[in-house]
């Protein structure tokens, strides 16, 4: 029996949310873009952040960042800016 018999890969899929919705991935690492865009997010207009345990404010990342998904992570996306009409 060669060692390669013995190994068994076991994929589960991690699950996460954006707004606060639920996702599914088998991909544990992928662009900021790709995650805007499963959640129907348009990424020249939004970046993702990720709320971390005690931080304040969400973690920013650029639309072309690598992200690493873990089990639960949550993510938002943030608008880049708010016209003068929408802050009234």
């Amino acid at each position: 029996m060669d060692d390669h018999d013995t190994i068994i890969e076991i994929r589960r899929p991690v699950e996460f949310t954006i707004d606060g919705r639920t996702y599914q991935t088998l991909v544990r690492w992928q662009p900021a873009q790709d995650l805007l865009l499963l959640a129907g997010r348009d990424p020249e207009v939004y970046h993702l952040g990720e709320l971390r345990q005690l931080r304040p404010w969400p973690v920013l990342y650029a639309n072309d960042e690598i992200v690493r998904i873990h089990r639960l992570a949550r993510f938002v996306a943030i608008r880049d800016r708010v016209d003068a009409r929408e802050a009234r």
